[in-house]
């Protein structure tokens, strides 16, 4: 072949290479969709950007994280975001006037609806001649406006804004519900903590005593136990633990029962040592064995077995507490996990409610129980889940 078929073959080459990559280009765009589904797109990522800070309510630090993906959405000159008293956070130019904006909001936070304002500027550089002042409205309260400010204002900008701040509302009022959920799950700790105290404590004091002058060495030792796991019990800090802090706090539990039980309570543990770093609710496993000693055990003549077992079981760890005691009526059984079966029973159904709170209702208790038949009570909680750290 001579030289000008090369070049040839070389300038073929070219073109071909340039319209795969103009063909690819175009295939690429395509599979973005039209310009309308990229805006969608582009809209809805923007808004997940901001959704993490407004949800832990209306304060400074969130506003202030929030403010710029808010002014994103809107497309305007400035965005503000107030609490009724002041401008929380400012984006955009024209700060100068978050005074005045504030002044204007007081119309929209005492009506709960939106305005629409000349803002008006002695100053030659600013940008700013309109604007619009929308409500933020959580559980029928208006506790704070979106202000969208610009050139001049519009139907449109008017629509606009009133959408983002209604969705903004809508995080504000999923912050509260959280906040809701943390005060409740602390209730429902507390309510077990003072089942704990009249109990427990006593025997626990009483099985301490009866070594004191027989066997003080002992006695010291069952009263590091008890200081140690009413530590536990009562600890301030967290909504959540690790299973394995939860099963060094019943293995304090239990020490002290077979003090005092002696021979007549055996206990058998089989733990993967894989489970042990899931988070779980704090004090979910202890009532549980705690209910299985005293109401499965106490009744019981002989010696009492409790095991309790904690299995990978893939996405899941599979926690159970079973018993060969005196067991239960299954339908006061029920009762007890509806909460209706007295004070005796207010552990399992507080520990059935904060679990389904937590992770949903497929993870509530499973309880297998008859009239001197023990009981075994399964436990399944997600080895991974959002929003659950110690």
């Amino acid at each position: 072949m001579d030289g000008t078929g090369v070049l040839a073959l070389a300038a073929l080459a070219i073109v071909v290479l340039v319209g795969l990559a103009v063909w690819s280009r175009r295939r690429n765009r395509r599979d973005l969709g039209t310009p309308a589904d990229r805006a969608t797109f582009a809209t809805l990522h923007t808004a997940s950007l901001a959704s993490p800070p407004l949800r832990a309510g209306l304060t400074t630090p969130s506003a202030e994280r929030a403010i710029r993906h808010l002014r994103t959405l809107l497309g305007t000159t400035a965005v503000a975001l107030t609490d009724g008293q002041q401008v929380l956070a400012w984006d955009g130019s024209g700060n100068h006037h978050a005074e005045q904006v504030v002044e204007l909001a007081q119309a929209t936070l005492t009506s709960g609806q939106t305005h629409a304002y000349d803002v008006g500027c002695s100053r030659e550089r600013c940008q700013l001649r309109g604007g619009v002042i929308a409500p933020l409205v959580v559980e029928d309260r208006v506790v704070g406006t979106v202000a969208a400010l610009t050139g001049s204002t519009s139907a449109s900008l008017v629509r606009a804004t009133t959408e983002v701040a209604r969705w903004v509302s809508g995080q504000l009022e999923l912050a509260e519900l959280d906040k809701s959920r943390t005060a409740l799950m602390e209730a429902e700790v507390r309510a077990l903590r003072a089942q704990i105290s009249p109990h427990f404590v006593y025997n626990s004091l009483t099985a301490i005593a009866t070594f004191v002058r027989t066997d003080p060495e002992r006695a010291r030792e069952l009263l590091v136990e008890f200081a140690d796991f009413t530590r536990y019990s009562f600890r301030r800090h967290g909504d959540f633990t690790t299973l394995a802090e939860e099963l060094r706090s019943i293995e304090r539990y239990l020490v002290l029962e077979q003090a005092r039980f002696g021979d007549r309570l055996v206990v058998t543990l089989r733990i993967a040592p894989e489970v042990l770093p899931v988070q779980l609710p704090f004090l979910t496993v202890q009532p549980l064995v705690e209910n299985a000693v005293r109401h499965g055990l106490e009744g019981k003549a002989g010696v009492g077995h409790v095991s309790i077992t904690a299995m990978d079981d893939r996405t899941d760890a599979l926690i159970t507490i079973e018993d060969d005691g005196v067991g239960e009526d299954p339908m006061r059984m029920r009762r007890a996990l509806a909460g209706e079966a007295g004070d005796d029973s207010v552990g399992l159904a507080n520990v059935d409610e904060r679990l389904r709170t937590v992770y949903g209702d497929e993870y509530g208790l499973v309880v297998e129980t008859a009239i001197d038949a023990g009981t075994k009570v399964l436990v399944r909680v997600p080895k991974f889940a959002p929003g659950v750290s110690s």
